[in-house]
């Protein structure tokens, strides 16, 4: 019996042992909801929304690059700054003919040619003024107009969730290229999904189940698709024969 009291007794001690010698990792970087530039109290950035340069936009590809950018934060997003296009005679200048739905007040910014939208003294302008530290970004290519802007806003002190959904380029490795190089300067990288639940936190809070499930059914059918099943199961809710206890 002695080696079993001495084996219960080391499993005991184990995760005093585990806990002693853990050691704190990195901060886990969150969106601040009263600082993340969204809101009256906050802003979005999407930068350089051309049609000229969706064909470019491979990666992830031009269905999913046409709908991310426009809906970059949860419903409750009024008042992004938008940084569109240089002027008339450069090739990729035309602007959606459509406004994004879901940004009807938005600041447009048209640059004189500038290449990185910082270089823009009225967009930085236009940003500083919000007072805010945190900016959620998204840009039509991944390694132009999403990851010089980003590296610009970093380097000025900003912290910068790029949504790497809302952007592509040429081919898989121009952006993986890019989006490590974003990584490295310490820009957040993530998709829409993760920018709207770190906005959200919880399903009981307003905005919440009531007003972000709708909104991801329109711009993330996907899970649009789960919310549409639990109501269908709900409303219909028989069991096939085969599915209990599945």
């Amino acid at each position: 019996m002695a080696p079993l009291n001495m084996l219960v007794g080391l499993f005991a001690i184990l995760p005093v042992a585990v806990m002693a010698a853990l050691q704190p990792g990195p901060p886990f970087v969150r969106l601040n909801k009263d600082d993340a530039m969204i809101d009256e109290k906050q802003m979005v950035i999407v930068a350089d929304l051309q049609e000229g340069l969706y064909q470019v936009t491979s990666t992830p590809s031009p269905t999913a690059t046409t709908c991310s950018p426009t809906a970059p934060s949860p419903p409750s997003s009024t008042s992004p700054s938008s940084s569109p296009p240089p002027p008339k005679q450069a090739p990729t200048v035309s602007s959606p003919r459509k406004s994004p739905p879901c940004t009807p007040s938005a600041l447009l910014i048209r640059r004189n040619g500038e290449v990185d939208a910082w270089d823009n003294s009225e967009f930085r302008d236009a940003v500083r003024a919000q007072n805010k530290s945190q900016i959620i970004l998204a840009g039509i290519t991944t390694d132009v107009c999403t990851e010089f802007l980003a590296l610009s806003l970093r380097a000025e002190g900003f912290t910068v969730f790029a949504n790497t959904e809302a952007s592509g380029t040429f081919t898989d490795k121009l952006a993986r290229d890019a989006n490590d190089r974003m990584k490295d300067g310490g820009v957040i990288l993530q998709g829409m999904f993760a920018i709207v639940m770190d906005l959200m936190r919880d399903w009981r809070n307003t905005l919440g189940s009531k007003e972000v499930l709708p909104w991801l059914d329109r711009y993330l059918p996907a899970y649009g698709y789960v919310a549409r099943g639990h109501e269908a199961a709900v409303t219909n809710g028989t069991l096939a024969p085969g599915e209990e206890g599945l």
